[in-house]
């Protein structure tokens, strides 16, 4: 009896470490990661970090990365239109719906020596911190970003950078075991092995091709009305339900109460990626990016703090744009929804970006 208790009191330590073993051997090694659904968060995002370490190679020394999300919508194509001019080419490392958290892991794999760049820009929407009733403390959607970039001392800090205790186990949980993070994507591969490797191989094979020569929807909101004051909107005729919905969502929202927990997220992973800069000759630059097709009014929130710019006050390496450089693209003919410039305003914004960035840094042979 006592030889049977023993076996049975080692078969369950026995197998957490056979299931940690095969996770591992499946989701911490590369094999997993070149065979992800490419359309996916963490497709995406590894087919973005190769991408750009495949740029690394081709291109020169004066290489600037910009990463953001989806509003820092701009054309690196068109703004390496103008590197004789800036002596600068520009490369984007931004994928959308990440944010500082991601951006510090993507950041990470993509410059270790933190040498290779001559900047990385960081496009925002505000050098102010304004809390809002999305926390994005608590947006476990970067546990699906990074997940193959997560390593064993990862873990814990990730886990714990999260404010709820619900998405604390979450994120630890799935950092731990990758395999509950790729369930749907596993599912999605096993009903069809032979179309996902033949379109994951495309993709490695061509994202730069994809990627590089996009070109933005035309479509706009030019008419679009807003009086602020009433706090009403008109809507021109023709908007799609998702342009109306974003502006109602994104233009139309009520100031949130100020927390403070957006400075508090802002200090600590910008702060992560400053310490890893100090002392580099790397320049990290913020440009605050084109706020909405009619802004809302200024003063509307009284903000308590200013992260972005307590850092460019006191690190030498830290600069800021000026905070007015694209105000001249907030008109509703510029964008394609609430939020994200459309074709017209991308190749407007695009030389206006390289010939700010190339007039903060100077010349490219210094």
């Amino acid at each position: 009896m006592h030889q049977k208790g023993r076996r049975r009191g080692l078969a369950l330590p026995l197998a957490c470490l056979g299931l940690f073993a095969l996770d591992g051997l499946l989701f911490r090694t590369p094999f997993y990661p070149s065979i992800l659904q490419p359309d996916s968060s963490a497709g995406t995002f590894e087919l973005t970090l190769e991408r750009e370490q495949q740029a690394q190679r081709l291109n020169g020394d004066n290489l600037v990365v910009t990463l953001g999300d989806s509003r820092f919508a701009y054309s690196p194509r068109l703004a390496n239109e103008l590197t004789a001019q800036t002596g600068y080419v520009f490369r984007h490392a931004g994928v959308a719906g990440t944010d500082v958290r991601s951006w510090y892991y993507m950041l990470r794999d993509l410059d270790p020596s933190a040498r290779r760049y001559r900047a990385i820009v960081f496009g925002v929407t505000d050098y102010d911190d304004e809390d809002q009733f999305f926390t994005p403390d608590d947006d476990i959607r970067a546990l699906h970003y990074v997940i193959a970039r997560l390593r064993w001392s990862d873990v814990l800090e990730f886990a714990l950078s999260f404010h709820s205790r619900k998405l604390q186990w979450e994120a630890l949980r799935g950092a731990s075991l990758k395999g509950i993070v790729y369930q749907n994507d596993i599912l999605t591969f096993l009903s069809n092995p032979k179309k996902r490797i033949q379109y994951a191989r495309a993709a490695h094979r061509d994202y730069d091709q994809w990627t590089y020569g996009y070109v933005e929807t035309p479509r706009s909101l030019t008419g679009l009305q807003i009086d602020w004051k009433a706090w009403k909107v008109t809507f021109p005729p023709g908007l799609d339900q998702d342009q109306q919905d974003t502006i109602n969502r994104d233009l139309m929202r009520e100031p949130a109460p100020q927390t403070g927990r957006v400075a508090a997220y802002y200090r600590a992973w910008y702060g992560r990626i400053l310490d890893r800069y100090r002392g580099s000759r790397t320049k990290i630059v913020f440009v605050r990016l084109a706020r909405a097709p009619i802004p809302r009014p200024d003063g509307l929130v009284r903000k308590k703090s200013s992260t972005i710019r307590d850092f460019a006050s006191s690190l030498p390496n830290v600069l800021l744009c000026d905070e007015h450089a694209f105000d001249s693209l907030e008109h509703p003919e510029l964008f394609r929804d609430a939020l994200h410039l459309n074709r017209a305003g991308i190749a407007r914004f695009s030389p206006m970006l390289a010939e700010e960035i190339g007039r903060m840094l100077g010349s490219a042979g210094q």
